[in-house]
């Protein structure tokens, strides 16, 4: 079977409880859930999480949580990957046949069905690929970005690059922090990174990416959504 782990702690320190905050009409998980669940690449979609609340709110929009995260995989510094292989090694601890994994972040209510499928596609169609995920173009060369100094000034980033026209230089993109689709060994294996030589990217649109970190944010990311579904844009 293929699974969807989604990650989602209780300790979100700048929105309290983000992950079960209503967003648009229910609770931001439940958006994560229920785009996962929506695809024929998915046959279950287990949330990790260290906190009853958010478990409680996955169950009741169709996800299992049959585990709790331990405390020391819950805290501020604990990255992705560590969280996806502590919920693989127990799945299959448990018995759970499983062949690809995709995690999937609590906080993207832009992702859609069609991307987490595109994604799956992608790996199953390309050769020697560890990892595909969803990234988004820089609106700017990041070469040409400057640093504010200790006493107020600028200095280039890259001495080269300020020098150079925007249009001469190769674009740069980014993680859009929202899906990653390898297969179950690939997690497990950790030599193999996901930002790395074997991994493709899936390039999104700028109107599907919204990192919601600030209430600002959040704010930000529902009128996209409205307008988004108002739309039927993907």
């Amino acid at each position: 079977m293929n699974v969807a782990i989604i990650p989602a702690r209780g300790g979100s320190k700048r929105i309290p409880k983000k992950n079960i905050k209503p967003f648009c009409g229910k609770p931001m998980v439940a958006h994560a859930i229920e785009n996962a669940l929506a695809s024929p690449y998915v046959d279950k979609v287990v949330v990790s999480t260290d906190d009853e609340s958010i478990a409680n709110v996955a169950i009741d929009y169709g996800a299992e949580v049959p585990f709790m995260r331990p405390a020391e995989l819950a805290d501020d510094y604990t990255g992705t990957s560590p969280v996806v292989r502590h919920a693989l090694s127990t799945l299959l601890e448990k018995g759970w046949d499983i062949n690809y994994c995709a995690c999937v972040y609590a906080t993207s209510p832009l992702l859609t069905t069609s991307l987490i499928n595109s994604c799956y596609e992608m790996l199953m169609n390309a050769d020697n690929t560890d990892y595909v995920f969803t990234a988004a173009r820089f609106s700017f060369p990041i070469q040409r970005a400057i640093l504010q100094t200790e006493n107020g000034g600028v200095k280039p980033f890259d001495d080269f690059g300020i020098t150079q026209r925007s249009q001469d230089l190769p674009p740069a993109f980014h993680d859009a922090g929202q899906l990653y689709w390898g297969h179950h060994k690939t997690w497990l294996d950790t030599t193999k990174r996901i930002f790395g030589a074997n991994s493709k990217m899936v390039v999104m649109p700028d109107h599907l990416v919204q990192d919601i970190d600030t209430p600002e944010d959040w704010v930000r990311a529902e009128l996209l959504y409205k307008l988004l579904q108002s739309e039927n844009v993907e």
